[in-house]
């Protein structure tokens, strides 16, 4: 087998799959770095200058092509950095990880050191550069004023003298990077495998071997250990132990935890990992590379079972600062610069970020941010693990942990030797020896007879050398792997153990939240190819049942983390598990599922918010430490390599330059590459078996792309090509991604918002709650804000969307540009046979100041959501949009070309697919802003043609809605239309018209009321139709009208042309005797819909029951049903009126109804107390039911009566609340 053969074999094995070294290029020398964005007034050691990858061995790996371009960013990311001798130069460490566009994370650990510069041309450049630089400081402070120069020069030939850099005194270091690449994050083992290799380059004396022979060790000869083993390899001068965890644990996660909880507290710790599940934006902001590192993996390693599925780069480099303009969810670190501010920091986008400052120990959330479930508990259980370790919970940042320096660098031979001698007291477990001695011991373990033997010839004073030393070597092993740890050792696996018993605590959460989710996804496809077909148009996962069965104080944060696209994949994933193997993260969680469930955990507790706390943390913990008392493994030594002679020699403080010829290429010589290879060549064997019974995988994975997320189009931006095409490319599909997204999500609120609607007809079943339809108005701000965040030049303030009109001419827009009436019917000229509700002239701006003037909203992100969800429910939201985008020239002065706004095509589909929710009503401004003040406008349609437009009594009139009511209010006499300023009332429900009756003209006749919001417009209409006054109608002198939402339609809209009512369709009133009398059966089947329709009211979540008076009161309702009972078998309407006569005589005192409302107020009070069964025996037995009534009545049939009171009685299970406006004041 050729050697590069072997190291593609071997490649997803091994340990390692690159060394690279970074640093300056002599041969090119000094390049500024221009995309890093620096000042060049600063002085030129702190200037960036391009570096370069200088060597990397091997030259590419087969399952990880080598990413130059990508590496060289990371392990650089400001790029060379130069000292002097009066400058500090102490080593520093950081790691990196590489996401691909596939999702696949390639890890990459870096050990920075300061190299003395030893080319004259570098040296020469650099003197150059300062004096262009003290230069260019002499003429700016020649320019200064006179009364000043003196202190200027002053000021700049100290700063000179302080900071300058002279080659005839001065010694320049740079920059150098040494780094490991591998694909499992070993954080502590290559930190110290780095650190004692930077140790060999610094130390008086020359390592043990060249350097070749310990980095060919770590990239051929160290395998990967196997799941739930420890593996044990051998450094510069020390051994270096990692452990991988078993297949049903929670997977490997090897960044200190507790350095993150002690960076930000536990709180805030808390708060992001809540920012992260909701897939919101999230830049970390510190100036340690390792600290961005440390909490972007500390946040993710917590996700479990979940993950990150959007874009991931801890560390952001300075020439990629563009990617913070992604219209997506992202996951960023950036450095901070010495002495910057927060308040200096321009971010493109701020409405959805969670902005964590890691070195001032502080977070900046989004708004509208539900909290996790039983945040406190969770909190105190995170303080009380960190606590049996000795960590504060609200610990400040640590002190800093520097890579070791060197302190004691010095290896004299008797070490070495010591070295050495370890190094063979091991060769029984590595593949340098024959196994023979391991196989004698592990002969005598447990072996009852030899141990008889070995006893019978101590007795005789026979001593078995060769067992005695081999027994006494294990011996001294097993004391050395217990008690003889270091203390680096001790730290490392108390870290360890706390890693895991924290990332328990959070597992266990979701373990709990989940305990039921199989039951709740759909899996409809026969097969995969099907589903992975139809993914788009498929529900996979019951959301609506699945938040019934949760407790109500989980939902917000629950409504909002289903909708996230990590919960889409993990349920993708568990529907794929019937077809394909298990993801590894889903097939952990589904075993703690099952085990909790065979232990009974779950029963007790279902649709219970009470915490329950995590029972394995000393488990977890002891598992760790067992495995690191047994080596599994102990992988080959480095040994001497077949090198050319002279090459590879040692100079102190020089890292040299390595052998190429023996580094690219693996052994050819060793079992474990053999294994390696042969078991590579087995499953490749096995895959292409199998590829013909599965889907092609390029296929599946086309499918996958196209299934997952919506903001995966761009899963991750590239790092290797920053060329204007590449940038251009990107942005497009930031662009397609947009507008995938709002297609997307405009139609999920119309088909689910059109289903509830349906159901309300009475088809189907409900599919959507109120929470679900906040959570997906709440996920379309956010859309619109990042869209108007998408390449804008100059940032005005936290919204984009907010500030947009602030760019208009005149004072915030008012230039007449944006004065659009909604209302396109033209004003008619006013008569005195024509009275109708004015047309309501808005105009975004208007819209605008509305929200501007509502105090309780605090910021720009508040009230660009505000306004969004006021133009939804107005049904302008995608003519307001046009209209703000209508000026191209003012589009083009705000937004960069590749913005979405300025993507023509792209931007006329987004406002055709806002335009499409206009088709559903929402009442999403009207039912989340419930205490703001609102106008309403009230006009009294009077019937015209009898005379009896006005009366000379004074009139009132009261408006009510669902969340409360105005309060009775004096109308002006002869006036039909006033204003008033109100409480939000929510939806209207009904409206109080009454007068006293006083004057010469007292009767008055009413066609409707129609009282309007004056910032939603939304116009209700209230159908009367009757006479108000005494000795006409039934003379009642009030009336409770029952409303109903005009569609704004032409003349609808505004009331003109409203006749009298067919009073079959007035459901304020009772139902006139007409020829047309309702069958039997027909009144039954109105009685029993009537009240069902009650019963189906109280068994909705409260938030979404909508009006109760409108069933009791209303057409179809309660009280029209029991009207049609009591006349069924009347013998003349006289005598019925005697019958409501005889049924309220104790409400004679209330003078001002007349007999219709008396009757609708014994019916409604009846229910309310629960009276309405006890009354019907009663009026049964009455005498005068016998002269009142024919043979036939329903009332004189006493099985019919019967089922009436058993069909009454079924709304005693529910608490009934009448409006004030029905109960006049009774109690009954």
């Amino acid at each position: 087998m050729s050697g590069s053969s072997a190291v593609s074999g071997a490649a997803p094995c091994r340990f390692a799959h690159y060394f690279v070294i970074c640093g300056i290029d002599t041969e090119t020398g000094l390049e500024p770095d221009e995309l890093a964005g620096e000042n060049f007034e600063q002085s030129p050691l702190k200037r960036t200058f391009k570096s370069k990858v200088l060597a990397r061995y091997p030259e590419n790996v087969e399952w990880n092509p080598f990413d130059q371009d990508a590496v060289n960013m990371l392990c650089m990311p400001k790029g060379l950095s130069f000292r002097t001798q009066a400058d500090q130069r102490e080593p520093r460490f950081h790691s990196f990880i590489i996401t691909k566009e596939d999702g696949s994370r390639t890890y990459g650990f870096v050990h920075t050191f300061y190299e003395e510069v030893t080319s004259p041309q570098i040296c020469s450049a650099m003197q150059t550069l300062y004096q262009m630089h003290n230069a260019d400081m002499d003429s700016l402070a020649s320019s200064l004023d006179e009364a000043d120069s003196p202190t200027s020069s002053s000021a700049s030939s100290s700063s000179r003298a302080t900071g300058g850099y002279d080659s005839s005194r001065d010694t320049l270091y740079v920059s150098k990077a040494l780094c490991l690449i591998t694909p499992i994050p070993f954080m502590h083992a290559c930190r110290h495998f780095l650190s004692q290799l930077h140790r060999a380059v610094t130390a008086p004396t020359a390592p043990p071997l060249p350097l070749e022979s310990y980095v060919h060790n770590i990239l051929y000869e160290v395998p990967l250990p196997a799941p739930g083993r420890t593996l044990k390899f051998h450094g510069v001068y020390e051994p270096i132990v990692c452990q991988r965890p078993g297949l049903g644990e929670l997977p490997l996660a090897d960044f200190p935890l507790a350095e993150a909880f002690t960076l930000l507290g536990v709180e805030n710790l808390v708060q992001v990992f809540t920012c992260t599940l909701l897939e919101m934006q999230i830049l970390l902001y510190s100036q340690d590379y390792q600290r961005l590192m440390t909490v972007a993996e500390g946040i993710t390693t917590l996700l479990f079972p979940f993950q990150w599925q959007h874009v991931y780069v801890p560390i952001l480099p300075a020439s990629l600062l563009h990617f913070l303009d992604a219209p997506v969810p992202y996951l960023m670190g950036l450095q901070s610069k010495e002495g910057t501010d927060r308040s200096k920091l321009e971010l493109p986008q701020e409405a959805n970020l969670c902005f964590v400052d890691i070195d001032n120990h502080y977070i900046e959330l989004p708004e509208d941010f539900p909290h996790f479930p039983n945040k406190t508990e969770f909190i105190q259980e995170l303080s009380e693990v960190l606590l049996s370790f000795g960590i504060s919970a609200n610990a400040g940042a640590p002190p800093r942990t520097r890579g070791s320096p060197g302190s004691n660098p010095s290896t004299p031979s008797r070490e070495r030797k010591t070295v050495a001698l370890r190094q063979l007291e091991d060769d029984g477990r590595n593949g340098n020896l024959a196994g023979e001695e391991l196989a004698v011991l592990e002969l005598l373990q447990g072996n009852a007879t030899l141990e008889r033997l070995q006893a019978l010839t101590k007795r005789t004073g026979v001593t078995v050398a060769r067992v005695d030393a081999l027994r006494a070597g294990v011996k001294a092993q097993v004391t050395d792997r217990q008690g003889g740890r270091t203390a680096a050792e001790e730290e490392e696996l108390r870290n360890a153990k706390l890693n895991v018993q924290l990332r328990e605590v959070f597992a266990s959460r979701f373990t709990t939240m989940f305990a039921d989710y199989e039951a709740f996804v759909i899996q409809s496809a026969p097969d995969l190819e099907s589903w992975l077909t139809n993914r788009e148009q498929m529900h996979n996962f019951d959301k609506a049942s699945f938040l019934s069965d949760q407790p109500e104080p989980y939902l917000p944060f629950l409504s909002h983390f289903i909708e996230t696209q990590m919960f889409a994949t993990f349920i993708d994933n568990k529907i794929m598990s019937q077809w394909e193997e298990k993801e590894p993260l889903l097939r952990v969680f589904d075993a703690r599922i099952d085990k909790a469930r065979l232990y009974n955990v779950r029963a007790p507790s279902l649709r219970s918010s009470s915490y329950q706390r995590c029972s394995i943390l000393k488990e977890s913990a002891q598992a760790i430490e067992q495995r690191l008392m047994k080596i599994d493994h102990t992988a080959i030594h480095p040994h001497l390599l077949d090198m050319k002679i002279g090459q590879g020699k040692y100079e102190q403080g020089f890292f040299p330059k390595l052998q190429a010829d023996v580094l690219n290429t693996g052994p050819t010589n060793n079992k474990w590459s053999h294994r390696t290879a042969t078991a590579q060549r087995r499953k490749d064997r096995h895959r292409q078996q199998t590829e013909h019974l599965n889907l092609d995988n390029d296929l599946k994975e086309k499918y996958m792309q196209e299934a997952r997320s919506l903001g995966k189009n761009l899963r991750q931006p590239k790092l290797s090509d920053l060329s204007p095409a590449v940038i251009a490319q990107t942005n497009w599909k930031f662009v397609e991604g947009l507008l995938k997204e709002c297609r997307m999500k405009t139609k999920r609120m119309l088909v689910e918002k059109m289903g509830r609607e349906a159901v309300e007809l009475g088809h189907g079943e409900a599919n959507i709650t109120g929470l679900e339809e906040n959570t997906l108005i709440a996920s379309l701000c956010d859309l619109l804000e990042r869209i108007w965040s998408h390449g804008l030049q100059v940032k005005q303030g936290k919204s984009a969307l907010w500030s947009h009109p602030a760019a208009l001419p005149g004072p915030r827009g008012e230039a007449g540009y944006f004065s659009l009436t909604v209302s396109h019917v033209p004003e008619r000229r006013k008569s005195d046979s024509s009275i109708s509700m004015p047309s309501l002239r808005v105009s975004l701006i208007q819209d605008m100041r509305h929200i501007q003037s509502m105090s309780e909203i605090k910021t720009d992100v508040g009230r660009a959501r505000a306004w969004i969800r006021l133009s939804l429910e107005k049904k302008l939201l995608s003519q307001h949009l046009k209209q703000l985008l209508s000026r191209q020239a003012l589009t083009k002065k705000l937004y960069k070309r590749y913005a979405f706004l300025r993507c023509e095509e792209e931007k006329e589909q987004f406002l055709f697919h806002l335009l499409s929710l206009n088709a559903v009503d929402y009442f999403c401004f009207t039912s989340v802003f419930t205490t703001i003040m609102i106008p309403y406008r009230v006009v009294i349609i009077p019937i015209k043609k009898l005379s009896n437009a006005m009366t000379t009594s004074n009139p009132w009139v009261c408006v009510s809605g669902e969340l409360g009511d105005s309060g009775i209010m004096q109308i002006p006499k002869n006036v039909l239309e006033m204003t008033f300023d109100c409480q939000n009332l929510g939806k209207l429900t009904t409206v109080q018209l009454g007068h006293d009756n006083a004057g010469l003209l007292a009767k008055w006749l009413v066609d409707c009321v129609m009282v309007r919001n004056e910032i939603t417009g939304h116009t209700y209409r209230f159908p009367c139709g009757r006479w108000l006054g005494k000795g006409v109608d039934d003379g009642s002198l009030e009336r409770v009208l029952i409303g109903e939402l005009v569609v704004p339609n032409g003349e609808e809209d505004s009331g003109r042309g409203c006749r009298t009512p067919p009073l079959q369709r007035s459901p304020s009133q009772i139902r006139r005797i007409t020829s047309n009398i309702p069958a039997l059966s027909q009144i039954q089947e109105a009685i029993g819909e009537a009240v069902n329709n009650i019963v189906k009211h109280f068994h909705k979540p409260e938030k979404e029951r909508g009006s109760l008076t409108v069933l009791l009161c209303g057409e179809n309702s309660l009280v029209t049903a029991l009207e049609q009972f009591f006349h069924h078998g009347f013998k003349s309407a006289r005598l019925f009126q005697k019958t409501v006569n005889y049924l309220i005589w104790f409400f004679k005192l209330i003078k001002n109804i007349g007999k219709d409302g008396k009757f609708q107020l014994l019916v409604c009070l009846g229910a309310r107390d629960r009276l309405l069964p006890q009354w019907l025996p009663l009026l049964v037995e009455c005498p005068v039911i016998l002269r009142m009534y024919e043979d036939t009545a329903l009332l004189r049939d006493r099985t019919t009566v019967t089922a009436l009171i058993g069909v009454l009685e079924t709304l005693h299970d529910f608490p009934i609340t009448l409006e004030s406006s029905l109960v006049k004041g009774i109690d009954l």
